[in-house]
């Protein structure tokens, strides 16, 4: 099954390298792009993305807003942080509304591969045989 994924950053550098790397793995899908929070609420209602890759500073509103915006759609997607920001009260913020991982970018490459891969279920939870 495909993963369909919605990437929000409002740095199109960092947007195209996170596009190349989701292109190195097997059943993932980038279906849309936004550059600021409005934008990823309109194209998260129009393409019902299974996962949600979201920055926390973005224009117009914050990923962090949106992720809370998200959780109200009718089939709302998995949500990872990918954020610069990377201190402990961002993380608690992101973990209470539910996220299912917080990503730095200066990692991403090391840390993003192994959570996209157990959201999309290629890969047992933690603590399961491999």
């Amino acid at each position: 099954m495909t993963t369909k994924v919605l990437l929000v950053d409002d740095n199109p550098t960092f947007l195209s390298s996170v596009r190349m790397f989701l292109g190195m793995l097997p059943n993932m899908e980038v279906v849309g792009e936004a550059h600021d929070g409005l934008a990823a609420l309109k194209q998260a209602d129009k393409l019902q993305p299974d996962l949600a890759l979201l920055d926390i500073a973005l224009p117009e509103m914050n990923g962090l807003e949106v992720a809370r915006k998200l959780q109200s759609l009718p089939r709302p997607p998995k949500i990872v942080f990918l954020s610069m920001h990377d201190g402990p009260d961002y993380r608690a913020a992101a973990s209470s509304l539910g996220a299912d991982g917080y990503v730095s970018k200066a990692d991403f490459v090391t840390e993003l591969f192994p959570i996209v891969k157990r959201l999309a279920g290629t890969e047992p939870e933690s603590g399961q045989p491999h």
